[in-house]
Order: C-alpha cells, then structure tokens, then sequence
C-alpha cells in the first residue's frame, strides 16, 4: 500500500511539472519583436516554449483555449535589478543574505557569488510574480569589497505552493531557481566605491583599471601550484576574466554627470568589457555621451529629490531624455521590492518616456542586458512560454496580471498575503475548533 501511495505521488508530480498546449486567443498581444502589437492575436504554447504568436491564428487540436478577449497579453515581466530570494525581511539579519563584509575568500569581491545564497521558498517571490514579473536578476546591494560579486538571474516559479519543487532538469543550473548564474558583475563607481578604495575616487578608477589589467594579463592557467601575487585572488581573476572578455556584462553604479562620465571613459580604455551603467540619477545630463558609447542604463525613474549631493540633478523625466536620444533603458530598484517596476515604469511613460519603450524597459531591454534576448523578455517562437495575461494597460496601477504562466504552466494566483487576506476575511464566517493561527494547510 505504500508503495502505491509513493507511486502515485511520483506520477503526480510529473504530470505537475509538465507544461500543456494551450492557446491563448482575443487579446492584444504585445510581442516586444518586429512583429510588435497583434490585435486579436493568438499565442500557441507548447512544451513550456512559445510554438507561434499569429493574427487570428487557427487553434490546433489538442491545445486548451483561453480567451483574452479585451486583455492584454505580455511576455513576462523582468526585474532588472533586485535583491529578491536574499532578503525576506530587511530588519532582521538572519535572513538577509544580500550584504557581505570582508572574507578570507577574495580580495576584491569578484568571486562572489549570490547563486549559493537564493532562497526558492522566500514568500516574496510569489507576491512578485503576482504583478507579473517572471524572472529577475538579483544580486548583493552592500559589499565591503570594491566589487559586489556575480549576480545571477532566477526564475520566479520557485517551490510550488502545493509543496512540490520544480524539476531541476528543466533550467540550466542545478539550483532549481537559477535561470542564469554569473550573469553580471557589480561594481560601485560613485561615492561608495571610492570609500572603499581609499576614501576617494582618485584612487577608485587607478584601482579599477590595475584589477582589470591584472586579469587582462593574467595567465588562464591559475593553478594552486603556481605562486601568485596579485591584486586580486585566483579565485577574483577568474571571475574577471569573463567581464574583460566581454561574456559577463560589468555593472557600474553611479549617479553623478561626473562619475558617469568617468564609467564611459572607463569603457574607452576597456572597450571588450560590456559596461552597464547603474542608478544613473543624473545620467539625463549626459545622455548623448551614454548614446555614443552604447552604454545601456538600468535606473529607477522615481527619483525626482536628491538623496545626496550625487543625486542634486534627480528628474522624473531621465528616462524619457535618456531614450530620447536612443539610450537603451530598463526599470530596476535594487531591491526586493520589485513588484512595483510596473508602477515605476508608467510613472516613466506619464513623464514622456513612449508607451511601448516603457513596456520594453520591463522585458525585452533587460532580456538583452543579461544576454538572454532568446530566452525571455518576448513573444517569440521557441522562447521560454513566460507569459502574463493583464486585465488592461500593465503599466496602470488599476489593471492586475489576471493569468501568469512560467515555462508553460499555470501559475497559481496565491501568495502568501493572499491567504492572510482569506484567512483573515472569513474568520467571522465560520467555526474553528481550534483557534485558526493554529492550523497550517500546505
């Protein structure tokens, strides 16, 4: 009898895991691709890939149909930059995992990495993907290095809520969430970093340039056998080896027009690392410069008072002059709060940033900042069928993701605020025999 009861647990798991066909029909379609907005589009997913995305496609056989007539359908939405899965609660350091102080591991923080650190089970995951956003590149936001270590990017379905884990097999990295992990770099160029390379930044960017030319010239060869020297540690040279070669983009954090403009110089000398440029408070004030050195720019287009003498240019029309003269953008907060990117992104469009670049800044922008433009970020055929079905304009607070599908599957429209919602709403409804804090439903 046990082994029945196993058995059918197993087989129920797998079919769980398994996407189905399903055709979602009616909707306004917007693709992030060439083929832009479909009217009346239909969007085929099969295998936990997208099969087609048509005007008024014919359904085949074999596919659940879902009429979005009325709605709006995206692909789903990615956080550019987040702490989400290393922090559950900011005030209590047990479960933040997204700041770090000096280890006898690196010398300089780039060997870091924050794929190790990931909690699936973080109840924020769920509220996040409840706004729409899929996927999410997270990292540390405090290092005591001048380096901030690898970021990597993960996948939003995390554990399921009926308890049951995601199959493994199904992403790239052993670790169930990692969709990507080394995916970038970070690194402090503003006030921050030049505290930590000797309290100013006449030594931060002479310090910058040593650590990449070290890695530059280093040997591939960084066996323990060997003696070595360096600025940085093998493990560190390894790690920087991929940015100097242009496979793991370099994110640079900094909001001063001035600092700014050393981060492009900085891409002058190094013209094989692919520079992002972080923050970018002021960076309105030199987007040109930014255009001409196709440098990419996640910001966060709240900011409109300044935080500190970096930030005494904030506007909330950056975005909208940064893209007015063909700067790249996409919507990250540097924090674990990214479910409010939507939000953020059409206050953008309502301070003249177009419709559609707004919508782009959350998927297909930050798709091809983090290298997986294949992948996610658009409504492409073989791309990953990450896809939300919305009650209206995303970018409106009134209107709500309504359907979100991960790799093909359903997602359920629970979190963990939702059942305290729930919980909460019926107490006066019905009779517990226990007092209902007590009772735990998996």
């Amino acid at each position: 009898m046990k082994k029945l009861i196993v058995l059918l647990a197993a087989l129920t798991m797998t079919s769980y895991a398994h996407a189905e066909n399903i055709a979602i029909v009616g909707g306004e379609v917007h693709t992030m691709t060439s083929q832009g907005v479909i009217e009346n589009g239909t969007v085929l997913l099969s295998d936990g890939l997208i099969d087609s995305v048509l005007a008024n496609g014919d359904v085949p056989d074999g596919y659940r149909v879902i009429d979005a007539s009325g709605k709006v359908i995206t692909p789903g939405f990615i956080g550019a930059l987040t702490s989400l899965g290393l922090v559950e609660v900011s005030s209590s350091s047990g479960v933040v995992d997204a700041s770090i102080e000096i280890t006898p591991i690196s010398k300089t923080g780039a060997a870091l990495d924050v794929q190790y650190a990931i909690n699936p089970d973080s109840s924020l995951i769920a509220i996040t993907r409840l706004e729409g956003i899929t996927s999410a590149a997270t990292t540390l936001n405090r290092s005591d290095y001048l380096f901030g270590g690898q970021g990597a990017v993960i996948n939003l379905e995390g554990h399921r809520l009926d308890g049951n884990s995601a199959n493994a097999s199904e992403f790239k990295s052993g670790q169930t969430p990692v969709l990507k992990s080394g995916a970038f770099m970070t690194v402090d160029a503003g006030s921050d970093g030049a505290e930590l390379s000797g309290g100013s930044r006449a030594s931060l960017w002479v310090m910058l340039d040593k650590v990449f030319e070290e890695a530059k010239q280093a040997s591939d060869n960084l066996s323990p056998e060997k003696s070595w020297y360096g600025i940085n540690s093998r493990l560190d040279v390894a790690a920087l080896k991929r940015v100097v070669a242009g496979d793991m983009p370099l994110f640079m954090r900094a909001d001063r027009a001035a600092d700014i403009r050393q981060v492009i110089a900085f891409k002058d000398r190094h013209s094989s690392i692919n520079v992002v440029l972080v923050h970018g408070v002021e960076a309105w004030r030199v987007a040109k410069e930014l255009a001409g050195a196709n440098i990419p720019v996640i910001i966060d287009p709240e900011y409109n008072l300044p935080g500190g003498f970096d930030q005494m240019g904030a506007t909330l029309t950056n975005a909208a002059r940064l893209h007015e003269v063909g700067v790249e953008i996409a919507i990250g907060m540097d924090t674990h709060n990214i479910r409010l990117a939507a939000q953020h992104a059409g206050n953008a469009v309502a301070n003249g940033l177009p419709h559609e670049t707004g919508l782009a800044s959350l998927t297909s922008v930050p798709a091809k900042i983090l290298g997986l433009e294949k992948e996610v970020g658009s409504l492409r055929q073989g791309a990953r069928a990450d896809v939300v079905i919305w009650s209206g304009d995303p970018l409106e607070v009134t209107e709500a993701a309504e359907s979100i599908f991960i790799g093909g599957k359903a997602i359920k429209m629970e979190s963990r605020q939702t059942k305290l919602r729930d919980r909460y709403m019926s107490l006066q409804q019905k009779k517990h025999t226990n007092p209902s804090q007590y009772e735990r439903v998996e």
